[in-house]
């Protein structure tokens, strides 16, 4: 027989730890527009945890959502400084970090009105694999003339 008083706990528990797990925030307004061929550069501001701790900071990636269109993964950055970008950026993307202010940067040169998006930026533990979602903060960016 299942033990009400320790299920509830369970879940208690399970629900607090996803809280402290997602200690991320994107320090930008709600809402940016560029002009087209402009420059987008965003921070992601991480509370909770060190830059460099792989323990618990495995990544920071950038990921958008175009309206209609699906995820696409824009790059990321590891926690022993490794960069990787998506190929179709390859020339146009950076992602960069400032492990004393624990914020990620986003530059994306040459801006298109087709890029507008939510911007994610999402911060992966090591052990995430065993969750579904990562934690993540988001910011609409708007392409227009």
């Amino acid at each position: 027989m299942i033990n009400m008083k320790n299920l509830l706990y369970s879940i208690v528990f399970a629900t607090l730890l996803q809280c402290v797990r997602c200690e991320i925030s994107l320090t930008q307004p709600g809402a940016v527009t560029v002009k087209p061929s402009e420059v987008l550069q965003l921070p992601c501001k991480v509370t909770g945890a060190s830059l460099t701790d792989r323990s618990k900071m495995w990544s920071v990636q950038w990921v958008r959502d175009p309206a209609g269109k699906g995820l696409e993964w824009l790059g990321g950055i590891w926690h022993d400084a490794v960069t990787r970008y998506a190929q179709s950026l390859q020339g146009r993307i950076t992602v960069s970090r400032d492990t004393n202010k624990g914020e990620v940067y986003l530059k994306l040169t040459g801006m298109k009105p087709e890029e507008t998006a939510v911007y994610y930026c999402a911060r992966e533990a090591q052990w995430d694999i065993y969750y579904e979602s990562m934690c993540k903060e988001h910011v609409l960016i708007s392409v227009e003339l």
